[in-house]
């Protein structure tokens, strides 16, 4: 009988979804007692728990929802070795106030220069914060969109991709789109034109977008919109991950051995 609380307490803590307040009720108590602490602040101190246990959990979904191929943070990226990107511009976009006003996010920038680094970092933020966010690639959302045109599933799709806080679509012109496939994705940056912000990455210029989609017409209408409320980043300069690379072949000194 002397364990029946302890059970129906632990019976109702899983029903109210509380698994921290279940988990470290007992330690609290047995500190808070050593302590001296009242029960208000015993309460206190598990409800504080629970939350933060709470909203750990939640940005983990979020993270695992975006479908990151990476967790990337801007701590990890080296300013220092593109000078042409604007750190305090990438600083505050991680505070994400970009996202309550539905602005865009456009980073430009030779191949290895680190664009999808900072897409990522700035979509871990906006997860952080409690944004939905979504990433993919450029080719890669253009096929599924062709895939559920064939399917019959298309508006489906396109609404589930005009809701997300964030979108990230990354590596925009490594590949040429065909007619369809270019129609297909601007109509999604029209759906969330003003509705959701946009992060995309891109090795081409604005005025070589034209080559991707194959229209001036098509491209100028997507500028127009992409453009309208954007923030850029400017990654100009060589590869750092292939400058990273050849600094970790680059053969090491023989050690040099002293007489006794």
């Amino acid at each position: 009988m002397s364990d029946t609380p302890q059970i129906l307490l632990a019976h109702h803590l899983k029903v109210l979804k509380l698994p921290t307040f279940l988990r470290e009720y007992d330690k609290v108590a047995r500190q808070s007692a050593a302590e001296g602490v009242d029960h208000t602040r015993y309460l206190l101190r598990l409800a504080e728990l629970e939350l933060i246990d709470r909203e750990r959990r939640m940005v983990e979904r979020k993270i695992k929802a975006a479908g990151f191929p990476a967790v990337k943070s801007i701590d990890s990226f080296d300013f220092l070795a593109i000078p042409s990107l604007n750190k305090m511009l990438v600083l505050e976009l991680a505070r994400c106030d970009y996202i309550n006003r539905n602005e865009n996010v456009i980073a430009v920038g030779n191949s290895g220069t680190g664009k999808t680094h900072i897409a990522l970092a700035l979509g871990l933020e906006a997860c952080r914060k409690g944004r939905t966010v979504g990433f993919i690639t450029a080719s890669a959302l253009v096929h599924e969109l062709l895939e559920a045109r064939d399917e019959k599933r298309l508006l489906k799709l396109q609404k589930q991709l005009a809701r997300f806080n964030l979108l990230i679509i990354d590596e925009l012109g490594y590949v040429p789109l065909s007619a369809t496939g270019a129609e297909l994705l601007f109509e999604v940056f029209s759906r969330r034109y003003e509705r959701g912000s946009t992060i995309v990455t891109s090795n081409l210029p604005f005025d070589e977008w034209t080559s991707v989609f194959g229209s001036e017409r098509l491209t100028g209408a997507l500028l127009d919109r992409l453009t309208h409320h954007v923030h850029i980043l400017e990654l100009n300069g060589d590869s750092y991950r292939l400058a990273s690379a050849r600094k970790s072949r680059r053969p090491q000194p023989p050690e040099v051995i002293q007489p006794e």
